[in-house]
Formats: structure tokens, C-alpha cells, sequence
């Protein structure tokens, strides 16, 4: 019981990595609107940032996977 409380703690970060990538495309593409001769500038910054973000949830969910294999 207490591998699966700590497997599902563990995936808070994944949900809070979701978040983060809406709000990131959100600001980047009202940045778009407001600057379109930046759109590339800002399209390939906004990509390396979401693989960034992408990363702590898949580290999240491997750190999730591990604790529920040991119950």
C-alpha cells in the first residue's frame, strides 16, 4: 500500500509539467501574434524548453514505475 501512496506522490510532478507546457505554448504563441518576423526565433527556443519540461515528467514517471514494482 505504501509503494502505491508513494508511486502516485511521485507523479505529482508530472501533472505540474503538463501545466507548465500549456502555459509555455500559450505565452509563446501570443508572442507569435504580437511579433510574427520572431516566430522562428521563439518556436525553437519554446521546443528545446518543452523538451526540458518533458523530461522531469518522464523522470517522474519512471521514478513512479520503479516504486510500484516494489510492492
Amino acid at each position: 500500500m505504501n509503494s502505491a501512496l508513494a508511486a502516485a506522490i511521485a507523479l505529482i510532478p508530472a501533472l505540474g509539467a503538463g501545466i507548465e507546457m500549456g502555459i509555455a505554448v500559450k505565452t509563446a504563441l501570443e508572442t507569435i501574434a504580437r511579433q510574427p518576423e520572431a516566430g522562428s526565433k521563439i518556436s525553437s527556443t519554446l521546443l528545446i524548453g518543452l523538451a526540458l519540461v518533458e523530461s522531469i515528467a518522464i523522470y517522474s514517471f519512471v521514478i513512479a514505475l520503479i516504486l510500484a514494482s516494489k510492492a
